[in-house]
């Protein structure tokens, strides 16, 4: 009986055997089936002078988003890139299991307002987080404000901004489509109703409340029809009276002299000091103050110059409390008198380490410093003066963030992830420093199953980079795994552990998911972040490009199954690396990237990205080395790039869609391989901030359905 058995599961297994071998070629050959014709793109002789040289611009007219010739052209490119998506014939089986996976209820950190309690909550597949509020900590929960009743289609988002001195008003922000674009409208919390304040044309901004109003930044209104693409300049702070109109509102401060500036405004908590930050760009910001009551005054310097990149924290007893990377690449803590705020006589709390001092913020009469060592977080409770400083323990190795709360309080909610961990909310005791669990999300998997690791290794020039890799326990590093290679490298922003329903999809079929801290971030302090920017740029693509060689070295990969993604900045480095090394990569993700490095800063607020990028206006040296790594200006005809899925929005007003435009025109040109070179048209959706849950979930479908198909991967559901 137990011979037959054997022979019963050897016949089994080889008739599985020959079925999946069927499948795989079945899956091959209709992968070969798959024809694609572009949509022809006209061509206009444009052609613009650098320092003597010249440089065509074929597809300049795609810039203008609102025309009637670009739409028409967006609409073919989406009807030839979602043609070939319906093809996939395991897109659908995709789609299923991510809706699966996404079905779970989300709850943000409790927020306190005096008696109240806020929080966001989402069902599970609900287009928007609906605002949630109780009075008291058992109070009965109603719903404060639910957008998703504000639209048809979940595009709608609204988000708290602050509450008055008296916890009477809330402020929120209201944008519709993912624009960066916003209204600052206000809700009387008792009655949870609108007041009837609305504020306009707002970008960029708080709402620091002072007495019966509050301190707010604007542009002036755009001219119609170039809401999305016109350049933003003259950022200015008002006062707003609540109850009057937008145009009784007191302006503050304005430049008039530099319309390329950010100011934003905040109010200490003791309501003693105006803070008003100002900043170039993205890098070095200055920061003057005011006595709040001294209504007409000047602004008095703390920091200015433009030669750091500061915070202030609080003011207590005559003292701003500041983060400063002053003479100080990995940041310090030091307290300034008001009437003496020289350099010289700044005192030290915390000195510089070796780990990056990623911010101090406060709560319930302490401070708490979060310090950044090897790309994942550790939190630090403390005094004013830097005594009596107690780790506070964390549940694991990854990201931590929310130790804020005003100083009566005794409690605060902070939220820790990690790539195997999900979102976890912590209920934080501030004085017996005691962390008890307060929200943990219940998702359809298990994350046992799965093993995350951070290794080194070397870039071109020798340089050690750290990443991060996850995937199942156990598997073989034989070379067979789908890889999804992740970066950004830019801006001082630091990529951390966290978790990601949409990697499931990739980890449970076997594959591997890295995530590269490449010079350029925030990682390892100002010295890492000035590694890879203006004409150290080129460091960052290294960095890139030596992870994906190193994923194959070590066997967890080959070319053929090596996938790279990236947005915004991350969207460059994408176009930057698959132009570079096309070789190297089967699949490429290039999302709302940074393509045309001639011309990025002449939309919306892309002068301020100057001090990171450089221009190609400021001199002859500069506009070779953007030229040379401009992803729009190095495709090369007769190259075979690897297939590519472009994504980028209509209503992405930061990174304006015409970067991935004219990108996915020129790489449809020269483009001399046979796999897919396509581009993805969000409509109604922005940079990627508040796109709604089934957005979300459609475009990570394809996405992963793009990339298994293009590595020809059979063993998928729904591939027979």
């Amino acid at each position: 009986m137990k011979k037959a058995l054997l022979l019963f599961a050897a016949a089994a297994s080889l008739v599985a055997c020959n079925q999946s071998q069927k499948q795989e070629k079945k899956a091959k050959a209709e992968w070969k089936q798959f024809d694609v014709k572009y949509p022809e793109t006209k061509k206009v002789d444009t052609v613009d002078e650098y320092f003597g040289v010249k440089v065509k611009d074929p597809y300049r007219w795609l810039e203008n988003d609102t025309s009637k010739d670009t739409e028409a052209w967006v609409e073919k490119q989406n009807e030839v890139t979602f043609g070939y998506l319906d093809k996939i014939p395991y897109r659908d089986s995709i789609k299923s299991r991510y809706t699966e996976l996404m079905n779970y209820p989300k709850v943000s950190a409790p927020r306190k307002v005096g008696d109240y309690f806020f929080i966001y909550k989402n069902d599970g597949l609900q287009d928007q987080s609906v605002i949630y509020y109780k009075k008291g900590k058992d109070g009965e929960e109603k719903v404060f404000m639910d957008p998703n009743k504000m639209s048809d289609d979940g595009t709608v988002t609204v988000s708290l901004m602050g509450a008055s001195d008296d916890d009477k008003y809330m402020a929120y922000r209201y944008s519709e489509a993912g624009s960066d674009w916003g209204e600052i409208r206000v809700r009387d919390i008792e009655k949870n109703e609108n007041t009837g304040d609305i504020l306009k044309w707002v970008k960029f901004s708080g709402a620091a409340w002072y007495k019966d109003g509050f301190y707010y930044s604007r542009y002036p209104a755009p001219k119609d029809g170039f809401e999305l693409s016109a350049k933003n300049t003259f950022h200015q702070v008002y006062y707003h009276k609540l109850g009057t109109s937008q145009d009784e509102d007191k302006l503050i401060y304005a430049n008039k002299e530099n319309p390329k500036l950010y100011h934003n405004i905040g109010v200490t908590e003791d309501d003693e000091y105006l803070i008003l930050n100002v900043s170039e760009g993205t890098e070095n910001n200055d920061i003057y103050f005011r006595k709040t009551a001294n209504e007409g005054g000047d602004f008095k310097p703390l920091i200015d110059g433009f030669k750091a990149k500061s915070s202030v924290t609080d003011h207590k007893d005559g003292k701003f409390y500041v983060v400063t990377d002053l003479n100080a690449p990995n940041n310090r803590f030091v307290a300034i008198d008001v009437n003496n705020v020289d350099e010289a006589g700044w005192e030290n709390i915390l000195d510089e380490s070796e780990s990056k001092l990623n911010g101090v913020s406060k709560g319930g009469g302490y401070l708490f410093a979060q310090y950044m060592e090897n790309a994942t977080d550790k939190v630090y409770r403390m005094n004013y003066d830097g005594s009596d400083r107690v780790e506070v323990k964390l549940p694991g190795t990854g990201s931590a963030g929310g130790f804020y709360a005003k100083k009566e309080e005794d409690k605060l909610y902070y939220t820790f992830t990690s790539f195997t961990y999900p979102n976890t909310i912590f209920e934080y005791n501030i004085e017996k420093n005691e962390s008890k669990e307060y929200y943990r999300p219940e998702l359809k998997f298990n994350p046992e199953d799965y093993v995350e690791k951070q290794i080194w290794y070397k870039s071109k020039d020798g340089t050690d980079v750290s990443m991060f890799i996850v995937h199942k326990k156990g598997i073989e590093l034989d070379g067979t795994h789908p890889t999804m290679l992740y970066g950004y490298g830019g801006f001082n922003i630091s990529l951390t552990p966290s978790f990601s329903t949409s990697n499931i999809i990739l980890l449970e079929n076997d594959g591997v998911y890295a995530m590269a801290n490449l010079r350029g971030g925030g990682e390892y302090g100002e010295k890492w972040h000035k590694e890879g920017m203006l004409m150290k740029k080129q460091n960052v693509f290294d960095d890139f490009i030596a992870a994906g060689e190193y994923l194959i070295k070590e066997g967890y990969t080959t070319k053929d199954k090596l996938a790279i993604a990236g947005g915004s900045n991350g969207g460059l480095l994408v176009g930057a690396c698959m132009t570079q090394r096309p070789d190297l990569f089967k699949v490429a993700f290039p999302a709302v990237g940074v393509m045309d490095m001639l011309r990025y800063h002449k939309f919306t607020v892309g002068w301020g990205w100057v001090p990171e990028y450089g221009s190609s206006e400021q001199s002859k040296e500069m506009f070779e080395y953007l030229k040379g790594y401009s992803p729009l200006h190095n495709l090369k005809e007769g190259t075979d790039y690897p297939a590519t899925m472009v994504t980028t929005a209509d209503h992405d007003d930061r990174v304006v869609p015409a970067h991935s435009f004219k990108f996915a025109a020129t790489l449809q040109e020269k483009h001399a391989g046979t796999d897919p070179v396509l581009i993805r048209i969000a409509v109604r959706a922005g940079h990627g901030a508040g796109k709604p849950i089934s957005k979300i979930i459609e475009e990570q479908a394809d996405k992963w359905s793009f990339m298994f198909w293009n590595m020809e991967y059979a063993d998928l559901p729904g591939a027979e």
